[in-house]
């Protein structure tokens, strides 16, 4: 393995963990701030909404130079962002300093994604991205749990501000095993744009928003949701995140495993089988074992989708990689946020904490018709001869590989 993979896990570890321990502190803070469950949730919301802003804006920003240096700067505002929550003396600074940190969140997965799949042979990129997006898994497994026992014990701030320490640290791993490669050449935003006129593109990245959204309309309120309907003590939940960490990191690597062989097929069975446990968990959250098994079940079978997704939208947009790949990490935090803001308003209303998970199955499988109609547009368009999508020719003087340089893009398995 390259080590610059090891060092682009170990910025999503600290990535990771600041997007998911807010899980198990939104009561802590929550009740700090004098501020309601589901106003709470406007932290989870507001992180999603700054990575599908940034992804997109912080990339554009990063074609003026090396990808290297653009990480290194991404998780420098990582940084601050933590650090401004850590102080945060009203809740609209938590907010704020939680937006800040997203919008180095979409860009450095997504010219991560970029990095890690250059570094490996064609057959293993989905695995190289898998790589890369263990850090994030396994921060589920520790950072998420201690960051919550430590947010328990001494106080959420406290919680931030190792959070803060985490991103030096990925700091000092990208800038220590991250090659420094050349600023790409010929690169012109319109042709990273012109990614988006590819209709699996739109699909794929519509089929992140929904399927991921429905893992967090369950997770994000998985607290209450085990205290007040399974009947679990608050110091639980820490190891119920653990459940649910080690669940994403067996899915990641499972799908980043069968994304290089069997894309599609991948997709169909997780998004199905994540829609029917996410409806089953309105049920089983009633008794401890069933709601702790099934809390293991969406974490592997919601990560189960995010290799081949984002390797499907790399293929899909193989001649403009980099923004469409943020872009596609925006669309996860899309599906947060959507999910988060739906998930609020069902227990607002009234319909009890278990309400989030059906939000969350009816998004999976919308996920699953989108990749169910992406897979018959792609099969209809190969016997019939007909490329899947066409990009532009690369700018003049553009070397190989450095902007668009395939007709169509390639057909998955």
């Amino acid at each position: 393995m390259p080590l610059a993979l090891l060092a682009l896990a170990i910025g999503a570890f600290g990535i990771g963990t600041t997007e998911f321990v807010i899980m198990g502190l939104l009561p802590d803070v929550a009740a700090d701030f004098q501020v309601s469950i589901p106003a709470a949730g406007f932290l989870v919301t507001g992180y999603a909404l700054g990575v599908v802003l940034g992804a997109p804006l912080m990339t554009i920003l990063g074609t003026r130079v090396t990808r290297k240096r653009m990480l290194m700067f991404l998780m420098a505002l990582f940084i601050v962002g933590n650090v401004v929550s850590a102080l945060a003396p009203v809740f609209g600074a938590m907010l704020a300093g939680r937006v800040i940190a997203s919008l180095a969140h979409g860009a450095f997965f997504g010219i991560g994604s970029v990095v890690a799949a250059d570094l490996v042979a064609p057959e293993k990129k989905a695995g190289a991205i898998a790589t890369m997006f263990t850090g994030l898994t396994v921060a589920n497994v520790v950072g998420v749990p201690l960051g919550t026992s430590i947010g328990q014990e001494f106080g959420w701030r406290v919680t931030f501000l190792v959070v803060a320490a985490l991103g030096v640290l990925g700091l000092l791993g990208v800038a220590k095993l991250v090659p420094e490669q050349p600023k790409p050449q010929g690169v012109r935003i319109r042709h990273e744009l012109a990614a988006f006129r590819n209709v699996q593109v739109l699909l794929a990245m519509a089929m992140t928003v929904l399927g991921f959204g429905g893992v967090f309309a369950a997770i994000t309120y998985i607290t209450p949701m085990m205290t007040e309907t399974a009947g679990f003590a608050t110091s639980s939940v820490t190891w119920l995140l653990v459940l649910f960490g080690l669940g994403m990191v067996g899915g990641n690597l499972l799908g980043g495993r069968f994304a290089d062989r069997r894309l599609m097929p991948m997709l169909y069975v997780s998004l199905g089988t994540l829609a029917v446990v996410l409806a089953l968990f309105t049920v089983t959250a009633h008794n401890k074992f069933a709601a702790a098994v099934t809390i293991l079940l969406i974490g592997a079978l919601g990560f189960a989708t995010v290799p081949p997704l984002q390797k499907r939208v790399l293929d899909q947009a193989a001649g403009a990689p980099t923004l469409a790949s943020a872009v596609n990490i925006g669309a996860f935090n899309l599906g947060n946020a959507l999910s988060a803001w739906l998930g609020g308003i069902v227990i607002a209303a009234g319909f009890g904490y278990t309400a989030p998970n059906w939000v969350g199955a009816a998004l999976a499988a919308s996920a699953l018709l989108l990749a169910v109609l992406s897979g018959a547009i792609e099969r209809r368009a190969a016997n019939g001869g007909r490329p899947v999508a066409v990009l532009p020719e690369p700018a003049a003087g553009a070397r190989p590989g450095d902007a668009v340089h395939t007709a169509s893009a390639p057909v998955s398995r």
